[in-house]
């Protein structure tokens, strides 16, 4: 390939820093590119999301974390729109992390979307207008009398043409236009289309790259030994072994851990498991039953410190009401078992660092990392690779932390991957909490009092404003953290994933309690919601009933399906968006019960990309039914007693229901989507298994209650 260098200009330079801030980068020459077959064309970053070369090919920048959330194919979509260009002819790439070029680099709280909605837009859009104003100074025309049509300017009244590639020079070279406007949503052409994943031929041919792929000149494998319990530290070691291991070249001890350095993954792994190590216990060694009992007994206990929201006076209420329910729900602990356990690539040196991998929070690893390294952080790179799973976990930057660590220890280059069961049995984990709540209904069965209190190894196992928060006159919501040594972190969508079914499971009971329709009653509350809120209101009372109508449409709800068919459902606001399921179950001629069908209703306002909108929902919903039904992860003495997937029961294909969605249309802007399927799911089953066999699930995993086949 030929290559043309080019400088930058005074000018140019200045107008790059300028608009970096805001993810626009006019007029940079990059170099030249050349295809198979193809001549070589200079390539001009446009903005910090566009390059264009000279011969008309058009590479679009996706700089957030692809974890199979969609973004690396939705955003790109955003800034295609607007700069109107032919998809099936764009090219995606990945950025690296750049807080001069791009704003919010992260995968978490299904916030990628929602928050690039109106930048991304306003860059394509910029590029855009730079095109045609372009054009219409090569023809001496008005601006105003140019259109684009997939990627070429046209001139309204002679019919001109030009592509971007012949224009893309001299757009470089032209003042960046202020407040240029974004499309109507009438006028979409990408936007709100099937377009199917940019990776997905990469990754069904085998081609994809993962971060678990990576391979670099001098570089060795890591795996590392860590302690088998939560709150041990590592007293002594024997390498003797480990070393004469065939491909173990060297053994470090890496704070509280043991690095085995090789040849391979194979035998760096053979060689930590011929470590011998010995480890003293903390003085917090608990297990899973201690938990229990503490969690138990603390919810039965009256509340201690400040209420995290308290709106009239639940005890009054309680003294005046007419009927008062209570019920206790316990979540355990999850890992998170990403398909592609914890791996990154780190080579340090004096000079700077240079980091590859997969993380969903590249800036935060950035600064975490040159501390600990003790390098600047400007001399720390970031390359993000797409993610074989995250669900949370590649929000946490240990498993970089260690790469980087090892590999400034041990001199060299290092990939450093962790086995399933170092990923089990040393992780981090979906808290384990416990709810208590109680209700109170007046003489006309009306919610007039609702309390929740809650404990968890997390600082936050509430979500004060989560329904029936501000629609009921009376509402107190406590909650505290119980200190342990076992590491938590996010878990896809964190506290909604288990508060949803406790809340809607518990709402469903007060519901049959007294003799109304779990759907009537939803919709009842919210009514109260619209027409007298109680203190701060998070939600939209009528898109919130608008996805419960929807779901209870779609699935007949109130309609015989025949004896053996009965339903559930559930409803939840989460991240800025509204989804209801009802849940449809059979039950057998042996009594055990099988879940059939799920239908979903979804309002998450404008939705980008049907195809990846579809799959993230769909996804979340086999997520959430999955791991309500089925796993658990217990201790003994701090020790996990489940390391894989032989004692970790994960949802198989074939317990998959059929799952119907169907998005609310809407001209609202855009909110999340990567997290808000999953936190019905689990309610809705087990409101379905409630209505045909009159057993209440206050506990997961559901199959330890025996009811399903």
């Amino acid at each position: 390939m030929n290559t043309q260098q080019h400088t930058v200009s005074r000018r140019d330079f200045i107008r790059i820093s300028a608009f970096a801030g805001g993810g626009l980068v006019l007029g940079f020459k990059l170099f030249s590119s050349c295809g198979p077959q193809q001549e070589a064309g200079v390539i001009y970053e446009l903005n910090a999301f566009v390059k264009i070369d000279t011969n008309g090919e058009v590479t679009l920048m996706n700089p957030n974390p692809e974890i199979g959330q969609g973004v690396k194919t939705a955003l790109p979509m955003l800034v295609a729109e607007e700069l109107d260009v032919d998809w099936q002819g764009v090219k995606v790439e990945q950025a690296g992390l750049d807080t001069g070029k791009y704003r919010r680099q992260i995968a978490g709280g299904s916030g990628s979307v929602r928050d690039s909605w109106e930048s991304f837009r306003k860059a394509g859009a910029t590029a855009r207008q730079m095109l045609i104003n372009a054009a219409a100074a090569t023809w001496d025309v008005a601006p105003g009398d140019c259109t684009t049509e997939k990627g070429q300017v046209i001139h309204h009244d002679s019919g001109r043409k030009l592509g971007y590639g012949e224009l893309v020079e001299r757009a470089a070279t032209l003042e960046v236009p202020e407040d240029v406007p974004v499309k109507p949503i009438a006028s979409f052409a990408i936007i709100g289309q099937w377009i199917p994943n940019v990776d997905n031929s990469a990754i069904v041919t085998g081609q994809y790259k993962y971060g678990i792929d990576t391979k670099r000149e001098g570089m060795r494998y890591a795996a590392l030994v860590r302690p088998p319990a939560f709150g041990q530290t590592l007293k002594a070691y024997d390498d003797t072994e480990a070393l004469q291991q065939q491909g173990v070249e060297r053994v470090l001890r890496i704070d509280n851990k043991i690095a085995v350095l090789g040849r391979s993954t194979w035998e760096v792994m053979q060689g930590a498991k011929k470590i011998k190590a010995e480890w003293e216990d903390g003085e917090q060694m608990e297990s899973t039953a201690d938990y229990q009992r503490k969690f138990r007994e603390i919810v039965a206990r009256r509340p201690a410190g400040d209420p995290q929201r308290k709106d009239g006076d639940v005890q009054q209420a309680y003294n005046n009401a007419a009927k008062v329910f209570e019920a206790v729900y316990e979540a355990p602990f999850l890992a998170h078992n990403t398909m592609e356990p914890m791996n990154f690539y780190a080579d340090v040196r004096a000079d700077g660092v240079e980091l590859y991998g997969p993380i969903q929070t590249p800036e935060r690893t950035r600064a975490t990392v040159a501390k600990l390294v003790d390098v600047p952080e400007e001399k720390v790179t970031v390359m993000m690779t797409r993610m074989g799973g995250g669900f949370g976990r590649r929000l946490m930057s240990d498993f970089v932390e260690e790469a980087a660590l090892v590999s400034k220890t041990a001199g060299v280059p290092v990939n450093l991957i962790w086995s399933r069961e170092d990923d089990m049995g040393g992780g981090y984990y979906r808290p384990m909490c416990t709810y208590r709540y109680k209700a109170a209904v007046d003489a006309d069965g009306r919610l007039i009092a609702w309390q929740h209190q809650s404990v968890g190894t997390t600082g936050n196992p509430a979500r004060a404003g989560s329904f029936p928060a501000g629609a009921v006159p009376n509402l107190q919501v406590d909650a505290q953290e119980y200190k342990t040594p076992v590491t938590t972190a996010p878990w896809r969508g964190p506290i909604h994933n288990f508060i949803a079914f406790s809340e809607q499971s518990f709402f469903d009971e007060v519901a049959h309690a007294i003799g109304k329709d779990p759907v009537t009653f939803r919709l009842e509350v919210l009514e109260q919601a619209k027409q007298q809120p109680a203190g701060e209101l998070e939600y939209d009372p009528d898109r919130f009933a608008g996805v419960i109508k929807k779901a209870a449409a779609m699935a007949g709800w109130g309609t015989p399906k025949g004896p053996n068919i009965f339903q559930g459902v559930a409803a939840q606001y989460s991240f800025n968006s509204y989804v209801a399921q009802v849940a449809e179950v059979e039950k057998r001629d042996d009594g055990k019960l099988k879940i059939k069908r799920i239908y979903c209703a979804v309002d998450c306002g404008i939705v980008v990309n049907k195809s990846g909108a579809e799959n993230v929902v769909e996804g979340g919903i086999i997520d959430g039914i999955g791991h309500a039904m089925y796993p658990e992860l217990t201790l003994t003495r701090g020790k996990p007693d489940q390391l894989n997937f032989n004692t970790y029961r994960m949802i198989r294909m074939a317990e998959v229901p059929e799952i119907e969605i169907q998005f609310i249309e809407s001209d609202i802007d855009p909110t999340g989507l990567g997290e808000p399927g999953l936190p019905p799911a689990g309610p809705a089953v087990a409101n379905a298994a409630y209505a045909a066999t009159g057993v209440r699930l206050r506990t997961q995993p559901f199959v330890k209650s025996g009811l399903f086949a």
